[in-house]
């Protein structure tokens, strides 16, 4: 019952949905972080790059952390449309 997801054809395709958009995000980061230091003085382009990149991931992982909580939720709090924000009871 844990494992079902691995027949579930959908599962698989929101994964590929997802590691595509993933992927894609991550080159697009990249080529912006490593365009817009250039604009600074060179002595702090390396350190703003860096700053970039890590701002980049720990967003990245925040949301995630994010992600993960909202879908940890078990009460409903509102409904908008169809779809449900639920609150941990």
């Amino acid at each position: 019952m844990l494992m079902e997801w691995i027949s579930d054809p959908t599962a698989w395709s929101a994964l590929a949905a997802l590691l595509t958009l993933e992927i894609v995000l991550g080159v697009d980061n990249v080529v912006f972080i490593s365009i817009l230091p250039s604009k600074l003085p060179v002595e702090e382009q390396d350190k703003a790059r860096k700053i970039g990149l890590l701002a980049a991931g720990g967003t990245r992982v925040l949301l995630l952390l994010a992600v993960g909580w909202v879908i940890s939720l078990k009460k409903k709090c509102f409904l908008l449309v169809r779809w449900a924000l639920v609150e941990k009871i």
